[in-house]
């Protein structure tokens, strides 16, 4: 004859059973990929450049990869430099390559 599970027992189980779907589906999400960089890209910044150098610009704000506003410029030579975010210089280019963007 089968005993009945004691009310214990069975919260035990239930609490096992939790904790082992818990451990499957952490070590599923660890394997996949969240970034690709999981560091800063501008490590140096410059405090402005000649606008009529500049071909983009992509600003990146802050995230799980960096804790910094980071805004690099691709010249036309095709070199990326970054620029520093706080500069009024900066701000200056990222308003006028905005204002280019949104008059085309």
């Amino acid at each position: 004859m089968a005993r009945a599970a004691t009310p214990a027992a069975a919260r035990l189980l239930r609490a096992a059973l939790l904790l082992l779907v818990l451990v499957a589906a952490g070590r599923r999400a660890a394997g996949a990929p969240v970034v690709t960089e999981l560091r800063c890209r501008c490590l140096q910044t410059v405090q402005g450049i000649h606008f009529k150098n500049i071909q983009s610009v992509k600003v990146t704000p802050p995230g799980p990869h960096c804790g910094q506003t980071e805004v690099v410029a691709t010249l036309k030579a095709g070199q990326e430099v970054c620029l520093n975010p706080e500069a009024p210089m900066v701000k200056k280019i990222i308003n006028k390559m905005l204002n280019k963007d949104s008059a085309n």
